[in-house]
């Protein structure tokens, strides 16, 4: 029977996070369980965890901040493993694990005792570079302005029907995970984390509808630049292209869920308070 296999994600500029990846590493390799620590730098890029496919871990944990769990979670979930996200501080649904639950926290997922939520993410399509790309989406995808004091106009539609043009700062379609991020604090609303589904929001819109769309797990949405400028087509908070006019972004759920392992005591009711609590501090 192989051992069990373990990989680090640690945000390299933190030192409690790498204090504790250290620490963890030592207990666990105690325990006769296989530990690869991979340290990330400031800069963000797609891809730098791509030496994981050699791996093959049986869990991802990210130890830093929010950052650091979405580029865990988009390798975690290309993987096929469960995620955990420690918190250093930030309380919502991507990280509700302190610091000093989480040696038990990873020994619950090897033993199978461990809450794993099914977490519905998004599949974009969208062309990069003149090449069609398929990317997983934990938090949002977003279209924003690029001229600062002018808007970006993006025409939308819903499984195949137009829907409403906008001029705004921006357009977001964000999951339920994302949901109390960039989206709460444009004024869409919160969905619950098991929800199938998601939700796009238009940022600071002018003479348009500013209410936010739910849409169902089955529904495709679709954005289209318009007008004479170009927009930023932006995921997870990382800049992914420049889009002229006539790009194109298709949004559904992904076919395969995200597995976020979280703690069994706190509920839905304090997620959601610690929050929203958050988005006024």
């Amino acid at each position: 029977m192989s051992r069990a296999h373990v990989a680090l994600v640690v945000h390299a500029g933190r030192q409690d996070a790498v204090a504790l990846a250290s620490t963890t590493a030592s207990e666990l390799v105690a325990r006769d369980i296989e530990v690869t620590v991979v340290a990330l730098e400031r800069s963000a890029v797609f891809g730098e965890l791509d030496a994981l496919d050699e791996i093959a871990p049986d869990l991802l944990v990210s130890l830093g901040g929010d950052g650091t769990f979405l580029r865990t979670a988009r390798r975690a979930h290309e993987l096929d493993v469960a995620v955990l996200g420690v918190n250093f501080g930030r309380v919502g649904y991507l990280l509700n694990m302190a610091p000093a639950e989480l040696h038990g926290a990873i020994l619950d997922v090897l033993t199978g005792a461990a809450q794993i939520e099914e977490r519905a993410g998004l599949c974009v399509d969208v062309e990069i570079d003149g090449q069609r790309s398929e990317l997983f989406v934990v938090n949002e995808a977003s279209l924003e302005k690029t001229v600062p004091g002018h808007v970006v106009r993006i025409n939308s539609s819903i499984d195949g029907e137009p829907f409403l043009s906008y001029a705004a700062d921006g357009v977001l379609v964000a999951t339920p995970t994302g949901s109390t991020a960039y989206n709460l604090s444009a004024g869409g609303p919160v969905l619950a984390p098991g929800i199938d589904g998601f939700v796009m929001t238009p940022v600071a819109p002018h003479f348009v509808i500013d209410r936010s769309v739910v849409l169902g797990g089955e529904q495709v949405l679709e954005l289209r630049v318009v007008g004479e400028r170009p927009a930023v087509f932006v995921v997870d908070g990382l800049s992914a292209a420049t889009l002229e006019p006539d790009g194109i972004v298709v949004c559904r759920r992904h076919r395969r869920r995200l597995k976020v392992v979280v703690l069994s005591e706190v509920g839905l009711g304090q997620r959601l308070r610690e929050s929203l609590r958050q988005g006024h501090e």
